[in-house]
């Protein structure tokens, strides 16, 4: 009883609210009208929903779809929608839905009786413009502040959109359970079909959900939904809009479900592809200036801030992101560690790109890998050992210097100071070529190179690939010729520095992401290639012979595999806390790392050459 009489309250409040609003605008010039009121208070340019997101793969295979706001909703346009659709909730929310302003003072009443006869809910006392308003704008207290407000949002709704916008909004907006969102995402949830793939007993089916989620749960109360779909269908026979034929046929009609969930694979890839998007997003618009040039942390925060709401903003638009995934390469590169990383506390980490067409292929961010967690494969700085020789010793002293592989150096003891690293083997190799020096990594050998050129100098050549956790101190000690830093490398920064090689000495940053479109494919983010030249072709080529030799003949025997060009190069720390192989097979540059998140000594795997034999795996 209390029900009826605050709808009757409402329904009778509405017209004396809106000719108060409408004479106070005739009587005084100084007093604004309700619609000026509404257009003030109230702008309404568009219905924003928030809509899912996709990843795809460089095949065009959907991998991943992004759920903004927790509302899985795939938007569909009002002339998608069968017509019949449109009938069953016309008839069954709004029958005057065309008609009225907004708002239906005859049809809450009708509601109201109506509900109270049967002692339940059969009839809402909202219109479909209401139903919008609340879904959008506003929540779903029951209080006369907020219905007195949904009032005032549906009359502006009507007053800025057409009826087909207004209808569409709703039909797009409306919950039906088990975080689906509209009708076109409920067609695919519940039968794992598009809306129009639908027949009339399946569309009535979903169409009877929206009323009350709960109560119409097709998968927890389905003889509920059934039994509101036929009372449905029965409204439709008794408006002529079906025949009795038609009417018995959609009854009888056998509902079986398919429940089908977004599409969530990859979390290895898709989860770096979230980062790689913060960071486009970042450059393409400014952040990342404001960033660098921001001097306070609070500045800095703020900024940060700003950047994941945009981000988030995005996202809740609903795009398309393309990537460079090789589903095929990444299912080689999981298998792989699995087959060779069965100790249980050993973990790895590792990356594949294509140096050809720039394009990160696959990542591998760590055994038992959830979507979001710590990725080791980018967020893991581990120690390089003798993976940093390439680039910070031999490269820039060949360049320098005009070397080649036949070129002699001293691989005898070498102490400056207090530092007096030792080969591997703690033997003394006297002068050997600079082919011998790298394929068997004598330590001694690359200390001297770097000492020859300078720390400064090697450094400079590390530059261009971006190294986040390189350290001033790194600068001060000969150490981080054999991989002594400070902090660390990446597995995915070395593998795109290891790149360089296969680009004739230019380098090019390596990305997940090869464009973001709107849902209508209007790109709206693409990286811009802006290659730096590391080192003289002449240079590269020479590098290019010395990893073949660690391959055919040294350290990384283990990772032969056929090709046109196979090369690389190992490495190990001298507590056997990191063990990597990093290498080149025809397009393809990776870099797999292998050890334990707490730094503890993995000697016992150095000979068994997982690394290598993950790479060599995966790159069959």
């Amino acid at each position: 009883m209390r029900r009826i009489v605050g709808w009757v309250c409402i329904i009778v409040m509405i017209p004396i609210f809106l000719l108060c609003g409408f004479v106070a605008g005739k009587e005084s010039k100084a007093v604004k009208g309700l619609g000026t009121v509404l257009d003030e208070k109230l702008p309404l340019s568009n219905v924003e929903l928030s809509q899912n997101s996709f990843i795809f793969d460089s095949e065009g295979q959907l991998i991943s779809e992004v759920i903004s706001n927790q509302q899985n909703r795939n938007y569909i346009a009002y002339n998608d929608v069968p017509d019949i659709v449109k009938t069953i909730f016309i008839t069954s929310e709004d029958q005057r839905f065309f008609e009225h302003l907004g708002f239906d003072p005859a049809g809450m009443l009708r509601a109201v009786f109506i509900n109270a006869q049967s002692q339940s809910v059969e009839q809402g006392g909202s219109t479909i413009t209401q139903q919008l308003a609340r879904n959008v704008y506003l929540n779903h207290d029951r209080t006369y502040n907020r219905k007195l407000s949904e009032l005032l949002y549906s009359y502006q709704l009507e007053r800025t959109f057409t009826k087909e916008q207004i209808f569409e909004g709703y039909l797009n907006a409306i919950y039906f359970g088990h975080g689906a969102y509209g009708i076109g995402t409920a067609a695919t949830y519940y039968f794992s079909k598009q809306l129009q793939e639908l027949n009339l007993a399946e569309l009535a089916f979903i169409s009877a959900i929206p009323n009350n989620p709960s109560l119409y749960d097709p998968i927890k109360k389905f003889s509920n939904t059934k039994q509101r779909q036929e009372r449905l269908l029965a409204i439709l026979h008794e408006n002529g809009t079906i025949t009795k034929q038609e009417l018995d046929e959609a009854k009888a009609y056998k509902i079986t479900l398919s429940i089908k969930k977004p599409v969530d694979t990859n979390p290895h890839y898709v989860t770096y592809v979230h980062q790689e998007l913060k960071q486009l997003i970042s450059e393409t618009e400014g952040f990342a200036d404001r960033l660098a040039n921001a001097k306070q942390e609070k500045e800095k925060e703020k900024i940060q801030t700003e950047l994941t709401e945009r981000v988030n903003d995005v996202l809740s638009k609903g795009v398309i992101i393309y990537t460079g995934l090789d589903t095929s390469i990444q299912a080689k590169l999981e298998q792989a560690v699995a087959t060779h990383l069965p100790a249980q506390n050993v973990q790895s980490a590792a990356a594949v790109v294509n140096h050809e067409s720039h394009h990160i292929v696959a990542l591998y961010g760590g055994k038992d890998y959830e979507k979001f967690s710590f990725n080791r494969a980018y967020q893991a700085y581990r120690q390089p050992g003798s993976a940093i020789k390439p680039l910070l010793d031999y490269a820039p002293y060949i360049d320098l210097t005009g070397a080649t592989a036949k070129s002699k150096i001293d691989a005898s003891e070498f102490c400056k100071g207090n530092y007096c690293p030792e080969n591997y083997s703690k033997r003394d190799y006297g002068t050997v070529s600079i082919d011998t020096a790298l394929k068997h990594s004598y330590n001694a050998a690359a200390v001297r190179l770097l000492d020859t050129i300078g720390i400064e100098k090697g450094f400079s050549y590390l530059k261009p690939f971006g190294f986040n956790s390189i350290t001033k101190d790194d600068y001060t000690h000969l150490s981080t010729a054999i991989g002594g830093f400070d902090v660390g490398i990446s597995p995915l920064e070395i593998t795109n520095a290891y790149s360089t090689f296969g680009n004739n000495g230019a380098y090019y940053e390596n990305h997940a992401i090869t464009k973001v479109t709107d849902l209508s494919g209007k790109t709206l983010y693409e990286w811009k290639e802006q290659p730096v030249q590391v080192w003289k072709e002449s240079t590269n080529d020479e590098m290019r012979s010395l990893l073949s030799s660690v391959v055919k003949s040294g350290t990384g025997q283990k990772a032969r595999v056929s090709g046109d060009y196979v090369g690389g190069k190992t490495g190990t720390t001298n507590d056997y806390a990191d063990i990597w192989f990093v290498g080149l097979k025809d397009q393809y540059t990776a870099g797999v790392w292998v050890g334990e998140d707490s730094n503890s000594d993995v000697s016992h795997l150095y000979h068994q050459g997982p690394q290598m034999l993950i790479w060599r795996d995966t790159m069959k």
